[in-house]
Order: structure tokens, then C-alpha cells, then sequence
């Protein structure tokens, strides 16, 4: 079988080396061909009826953080307001950020930033913050440099150290394993299935599906 060309769209930098792992740890075979990341979360919400639009003649794989919202059925209601969802649009909310999918696999994330896997909690989709977690547990790190590069600065204005997404990447594409996470991660083990299990449908996009 051919491999399914795809496209993706992310909030950034990190979030796409995510969706790049979970294509390539498919089961089936992807071939990725445009990655769209431009703004973030605003980026993606104001875009998403067009992209759903597209998706009638190319399969679109979308992640996006949960954040604030109460649930993803809530947020899906809210960005697509009443629209039907088209089948080649594969819709991924990770609860409640992405940076949770990461901590889910706790032996290799303790590893690679050097803390005692115990510091990792293991109801990683109940944390309300994933990300000031994750920083607060890199603090704890015996590695100088992992934690120059994630954590910010003493009294910067910063969310996050200099090197944040970089060092994350790295640690997606070398040591990250979704498939040994689904047990403590709903929305990423849910994220896997629809990208294993889906099957696109070839319609030709109208005009309105240009992006």
C-alpha cells in the first residue's frame, strides 16, 4: 500500500516533532508533505474551518493543546461551530497540553533530564499545568545545561529557558515512545488509534478549501 500523504498543522516547533513521531510510529505509512505552524493556538483556531475545508481532498492531521478548556468535545463545538468535521481531518487535542504527552512516558523523560522518576507524576492528564510542571522537574535536574536550556532565568520575564522546544525536540525524536504511554494517557492513546485506524476518503476540494 502506497503511503498517505498528509499534511500538518501544530502550534509550534515541539508540537510538530510530536506529530512527526506519531505518523512515523504508525502502523500505516504516512508520507507528510506541508506543515503549517504560524501562531500557535490562535493560529489554528482562526484557520480551522479552512483546513477542514481541505481536508475534502487531502487528509490533515491537527494537534492542538487543550489549555483552559473544560474538555475537547467542548472545544471542537466551539472552533467548528456546528460544521461537520470532514473524515480526512484527523482533530488532536492533547489533555491538557502537549508537554503532557511527553511526561506520560516518565522513565525516558526522567532519564534524559536527569531526575529521579519519581518526580514525574503518573496522572499526567490531571496536572493543570503540564508545562510549569515539567519546568518545576527540570529544575531538579543534575544536568547543568538541560537546565539552562528549559528552565528561565532568575528573575527573567520569561515562560521558559532559551533552549525550551529545541531540548524537547530532541528528547521526542530520541528517546520518546508514545505507544508505551496510552496507559496513562487518554487523549494521546486515542490520538494513536485514529492515526492507525484511518482510512482517507479522495474527494476533490472546492475552491473554499484553499488555503
Amino acid at each position: 500500500m502506497n503511503p498517505i500523504p498528509i499534511d500538518v498543522v501544530v502550534e509550534d516547533e515541539l508540537s510538530e516533532a510530536v506529530a512527526r513521531k506519531l505518523l512515523e510510529s504508525s502502523s500505516q505509512s504516512y508520507a507528510l508533505r506541508i506543515v503549517y505552524s504560524q501562531g500557535g493556538y490562535g493560529y489554528i483556531k482562526k484557520n480551522i474551518c479552512g483546513f477542514n475545508n481541505a481536508a475534502k481532498g487531502t487528509p490533515y492531521l491537527v494537534v492542538t493543546d487543550l489549555d483552559t478548556e473544560d474538555c475537547a468535545p467542548r472545544l471542537i463545538d466551539k472552533w467548528f461551530n456546528k460544521r461537520t468535521v470532514q473524515p480526512n481531518l484527523l482533530f488532536r487535542v492533547a489533555v491538557k497540553e502537549v508537554e503532557a504527552w511527553l511526561l506520560a512516558h516518565r522513565s525516558a523523560f526522567a532519564e534524559f533530564v536527569g531526575v529521579r522518576e519519581g518526580l514525574v507524576p503518573q496522572n499526567v492528564e490531571q496536572i493543570d499545568d503540564p508545562k510549569k510542571k515539567l519546568i518545576d522537574i527540570v529544575r531538579r535536574s543534575r544536568r547543568k545545561r538541560i537546565r539552562e536550556d528549559i528552565v528561565p532565568p532568575q528573575r527573567s520575564t520569561r515562560e521558559q529557558g532559551p533552549d525550551y522546544n529545541g531540548r524537547l525536540v530532541r528528547f521526542v525524536e530520541s528517546h520518546w515512545d508514545p505507544r508505551l504511554c496510552t496507559s496513562v494517557c487518554r487523549s494521546l492513546e486515542k490520538a494513536i488509534h485514529r492515526i492507525d485506524s484511518f482510512v482517507p476518503s479522495w474527494i476533490s476540494p472546492d475552491e473554499d478549501g484553499k488555503i
